[in-house]
């Protein structure tokens, strides 16, 4: 983005901003008391990208999934349709990877074209909020996901990205007027994640720790609970005793290496993942476990579909973990709205996560390519 650009964004932001006051809408507070029945859709998309200089991009070699949007995927139609589907079948929560797919009234040149104004968001979460479903914020600050943050990127650890990442947070809180959690990512950030990149960066340790528990302070000092994926605690013992209790545990099992859910038969590398929801549980966390019809590596090779995760999840954590700490479940079928394709994989989502709930597991079924 030139600096013509930025500035005319910039102006646009806050006239949109001044524009929206006489007439924004309040969300009404959250009322409900059942648990949480949450499926994750992407509004932004660049969470696993590569922001290069520009005299470096035209010659890189990038793979596909890689290559930065500059325009946005979302399709309001077809948002639409999925958040009607949840509707039906009265699933009462979207997690929404903001990413990209907001004009931050902070720092705007981290939108691109199509991204969405503080007002179309706000009016959103107004409008789910009367269809019982209820909106909860996404920004992912793990190094190997944080694609949305462009340069700041490789900035990590430096006084400007604390700043960003501090002002960004504040952004999505007042959008989302003062949401009851906010989702903060920290999955995935190891060097294997990234070796294919031309650039990548990652923390461990103690400076892990420290950047870590800055995000979670900075969600809690605008009044929003802490929500994290639960990776870190596949390898790091610390994690239980370290990590705040107030921060909200999504572990994720996807059953990639189809090592099944029982706990003593599993002999696959992934154990160690399947593991985490026993060790969360005696640590004394709430949980949202995290399922998927997205299909692994080894059930792709094995062409065998992954339909019975999400059912056969539900009735693992309904055994595993005490009703007072299990909050709910979340779905994520890692799909945007932007085509039909990816539409109806979200849908399938939707009625496979609405199924399980009612104690429905699926058939597996054969592989079927995205």
């Amino acid at each position: 983005m030139n600096r013509r650009d930025f500035l005319k964004l910039s102006a646009y932001s806050a006239a949109a901003g001044m524009a929206g006051c006489a007439t924004r809408q309040t969300v009404p507070a959250w009322t409900g008391t059942d648990k949480i029945k949450a499926v994750l859709l992407h509004l932004g998309h660049n969470m696993w990208c590569e922001w290069l200089p520009d005299d470096v991009m035209p010659k890189a070699t990038i793979r596909d999934r890689y290559v930065p949007d500059y325009e946005l995927r979302n399709k309001d139609e077809l948002w639409n349709r999925v958040i009607n589907r949840m509707a039906e079948r009265k699933l009462n929560m979207v997690v929404i990877d903001v990413g990209e797919g907001l004009v931050y009234p902070s720092h705007p040149e981290l939108a691109i074209k199509g991204s969405w104004s503080p007002d179309k968001l706000r009016d959103e979460v107004v409008r789910l909020r009367k269809m019982g479903i209820e909106a909860i914020p996404k920004l992912n600050f793990s190094a190997t996901h944080d694609g949305w943050l462009k340069h700041y990127h490789r900035m990590l650890t430096l006084p400007q990205y604390y700043e960003v990442v501090k002002d960004v947070i504040r952004d999505v809180a007042e959008v989302f007027q003062t949401p009851r959690f906010f989702h903060l990512g920290y999955d995935e950030e190891t060097a294997g994640y990234s070796a294919n990149r031309n650039y990548f960066v990652m923390r461990t340790g103690e400076m892990w720790w420290h950047d870590f528990l800055y995000t979670i302070k900075c969600t809690e000092d605008c009044g929003c609970r802490p929500w994290v994926w639960s990776d870190y605690g596949w390898d790091h013992e610390d994690y239980f005793k370290r990590c705040p209790k107030s921060v909200v545990q999504s572990n994720w099992y996807y059953d990639e290496c189809l090592g099944g859910f029982d706990l003593a038969k599993d002999k696959t590398p992934h154990r160690k993942r399947l593991r985490e929801f026993w060790q969360l549980e005696e640590a004394g966390f709430d949980q949202i476990p995290c399922g998927t019809n997205w299909v692994g590596g080894a059930r792709r090779r094995a062409n065998i579909g992954a339909n019975d995760v999400i059912g056969k999840l539900v009735k693992l954590g309904r055994e595993v973990i005490s009703d007072k700490r299990l909050l709910g479940f979340m779905m994520a079928p890692w799909a945007s709205c932007n085509n039909e394709k990816n539409t109806n994989i979200n849908l399938e989502g939707v009625n496979l996560f609405a199924d399980a709930l009612e104690g429905k597991i699926a058939e597996p079924g054969p592989y079927i390519e995205r």
